[in-house]
């Protein structure tokens, strides 16, 4: 499909849509709106299997002309206008484009079978939790002036016309291909793979790639690895994208002073909750729960929850089961009121209340022992527990693999 240029700012779907040529000079705002640097590139990772290619981040110049990448991760709002961050730090260490990577710059005037690239537009999709990929290009077809946006400007074409552009080379080619594996496949390749390639891959890594990366390795390895990241700030962005009760595990096992220095770096939200969870011995409902279930208040209607656990980013085991509580929705709640599983859910009239389909109310004190908490979920044929204070008041959910990560062997197979 090609639009013609009048368009560029409203040509491509229902997502917001941002040229990025556009994007450079732009001002980068802190979360109090201050602004703190200009936006200089974009940085785009090569195309994967039939994926657009993805939007990473942003390429920033600071102050004293040092420049920085910034992460979608760590960006709460992108328009023309600019670019504003969520909150917490930014890795402030010199940028240097990785094994792959594309700037979105060094497309501009290259000339394809579509014509000569004039811009690159990245959206962000629907339920695609700080992903951003390209969606479509501005390409002058001819002999007509670039970057004329009236008259006969250039004309929007999609990515794929232009896919040889965003094609990888061998070396990115066998890091995208490890990059598309499931979390414990991924796991088992880093394994094997040489030192070298092993930075390589955890280089070109989106921070939520490497927390998943980093659930399935033994927590020593965990440690080496967040370590071998040569940044305070990555460390952190990386543990903050982790579960909760993973990430709470992983700190238990370091060093205290560097637990202290990454739970300083986090954003104060995630380094509060990780420092609760800390508290609880790691043998207990308390130190195997998770401290974000899905809470709703009982006038929650059941289209409103059921709209909720579709994200696909929520884990399955997560999603399978919902809290009821009275406000405040966050953990540590107000009184805890009963749990509902999906497939109820799905039996009952999206304008029901949620807290009409409760169907236990069944819950564990944090200090609840291991082998007991299997028990009572083994009892109950439970696939998630409410974990509550001595006021009723709900501090996190343990699912069922939780437990089962605990019970079972590491290290090899079964």
């Amino acid at each position: 499909m090609t639009t013609t240029a009048g368009a560029l700012d409203s040509a491509a779907g229902p997502e917001a849509q941002v040229f990025t040529a556009r994007l450079t000079g732009r001002p980068l705002l802190d979360s109090d709106g201050r602004t703190i640097g200009r936006v200089r590139d974009v940085v785009i990772w090569p195309v994967a299997g039939t994926e657009p290619p993805r939007a990473l981040g942003l390429v920033v110049t600071m102050r004293r002309r040092r420049t920085i990448f910034v992460p979608f991760g760590r960006i709460k709002e992108v328009s023309a206008e600019g670019a504003q961050l969520a909150g917490g730090t930014v890795d402030l260490d010199p940028f240097r484009q990785r094994t792959g990577e594309i700037l979105a710059s060094s497309l501009y005037g290259r000339r394809t079978s579509a014509g000569t690239v004039a811009d690159v537009a990245i959206a962000h999709p629907e339920l695609a939790r700080n992903r951003w990929q390209v969606t479509v290009l501005a390409v002058a077809r001819g002999g007509r002036a670039m970057g004329v946006l009236s008259g006969h400007g250039p004309d929007i074409i999609s990515w794929q016309e232009c896919r040889e552009l965003f094609e990888p080379g061998p070396l990115a080619e066998q890091l995208t291909s490890l990059r598309e594996m499931a979390p414990a496949d991924l796991a088992t390749a880093f394994e094997a793979l040489p030192q070298a390639r092993r930075s390589e891959l955890a280089a070109a890594l989106d921070d939520d790639e490497l927390a998943d990366l980093l659930q399935e390795m033994p927590e020593q390895d965990q440690i080496r690895l967040l370590n071998s990241l040569g940044s305070l700030e990555r460390s952190a962005g990386v543990v903050e994208e982790m579960e909760p009760d993973d990430a709470a595990d992983l700190l238990g096992e370091m060093p205290p002073e560097q637990r202290e220095r990454l739970l300083t770096a986090m954003q104060t939200v995630q380094s509060d909750d990780l420092r609760r969870l800390l508290r609880y011995d790691k043998s207990t409902a308390g130190g195997l729960m998770t401290s974000q279930p899905v809470v709703f208040a009982p006038d929650t209607p059941v289209a409103e929850v059921l709209a909720r656990i579709r994200d696909r980013d929520l884990p399955a085991t997560t999603a399978a089961q919902v809290y009821v509580c009275e406000p405040p929705m966050l953990t540590p709640t107000g009184r805890y009121l009963g749990s509902v599983g999906f497939q109820r859910l799905l039996r009952r009239a999206p304008s029901v209340p949620v807290g009409d389909c409760i169907e236990a109310r069944v819950y564990v004190t944090p200090e609840m022992p291991q082998p007991e908490l299997a028990a009572r979920l083994a009892a109950y044929d439970l696939i998630g527990v409410a974990v509550c204070d001595s006021s009723g008041r709900l501090l996190g959910a343990v699912t069922v693999d939780d437990v089962l990560d605990h019970l079972l062997p590491t290290g090899g197979n079964p």
